[in-house]
């Protein structure tokens, strides 16, 4: 990877580096995170790690296409969190709906991936 791509998937990224060490307790020892936090925190760096993996090609529509899979996958998973977890009907509604609109993305861009390793 150039010079250039990795200081601008630095840049970009800084933010939510900040924002996961904020969200992170200091002493796992001695903070207790609940089911929800401990599988939101899991949904977060799952989808963390594989927008970095998905974005290392060097085709620009390749690596969003790979980059964004990750991301939507990231947004089901919390969605599925939130209908785990959750109690208040507005919000489970939304994570289902959530659900339903990203799932057909994910399938569409998997679907021109494979065309392109044709």
């Amino acid at each position: 990877m150039n010079k250039i791509k990795s200081l601008l998937l630095m840049v970009l990224l800084a933010p939510l580096s900040v924002l996961a060490a904020q969200s992170m307790p200091m002493d796992m020892n001695h903070t207790q995170q609940s089911g929800a936090q401990q599988s939101y925190q899991s949904d977060m760096n799952k989808m963390h790690g594989d927008m970095m993996q998905g974005m290392q090609s060097d085709n620009p529509d390749v690596a969003f296409a790979r980059g964004m899979t990750a991301h939507h996958q990231g947004a089901i998973d919390m969605a599925k969190t939130e209908l785990k977890y959750g109690k208040d009907p507005e919000m489970r509604k939304l994570a289902q709906e959530i659900i339903s609109a990203q799932q057909p993305e994910i399938d569409r861009m998997q679907h021109w991936l494979k065309q392109q390793k044709r």
